[in-house]
C-alpha cells in the first residue's frame, strides 16, 4: 500500500472505433460483451462488472489533450477455458491470430497462456487462460 492508499479496483477502459455496426458485431459476437443503446459518437461494451467505453467516429475528446483512436488499444481478456478452445472460437469468427499460443509469466495471477489477435480497427487484442491444458 502506497501512502495510505488502499487497493484499487478496474472500472473500465477506452477504446474507440472507426464503424460502429463492425465494431458492435465483433465485441458482441466475439469478445461477449453486452451492448446497450449508443448515439453516433459514445457507447459501452459492458463485460459483467466492468466494460469498455467506446468512441466512435469523429468523437473529438472530453478531457484528453489527445484522445485514443482506432486501432492504437492494446487489451488483455481472460479467457475463461483452455487456450485450445479459444482459438477454436477465434476461428469460428473468422479472426487471424498473430501470435501464439505462448506461455509466459506476463499475466496478473502469473503464468498463463496468451494468443494474440486484432480488433476491425486493428486494436491489438490478446486471450489469456490461467487453465492448464
Amino acid at each position: 500500500m502506497l501512502l495510505g492508499v488502499k487497493q484499487i479496483g478496474f472500472d473500465h477502459c477506452v477504446i474507440a472505433v472507426s464503424d460502429w455496426e463492425v465494431a458492435d458485431a465483433f465485441y458482441r459476437d466475439v469478445l461477449g460483451a453486452e451492448i446497450p443503446p449508443h448515439d453516433q459518437w459514445w457507447g459501452e461494451y459492458r463485460f459483467g462488472d466492468w466494460k469498455l467505453t467506446v468512441h466512435g467516429p469523429g468523437f473529438v475528446g472530453l478531457n484528453a489533450k489527445r484522445p485514443v483512436e482506432p486501432g492504437n488499444s492494446d487489451l488483455c481478456f481472460v479467457w475463461p477455458g483452455s487456450i485450445l478452445d479459444a482459438i477454436a472460437h477465434l476461428e469460428q469468427h473468422g479472426v487471424r491470430i498473430e501470435a501464439g499460443p505462448l506461455e509466459r509469466n506476463a499475466g496478473s495471477r502469473g503464468t498463463a497462456t496468451h494468443i494474440y489477435f486484432r480488433d476491425p480497427d486493428g486494436s491489438l487484442l490478446e486471450f489469456v487462460s490461467y487453465e492448464k491444458e
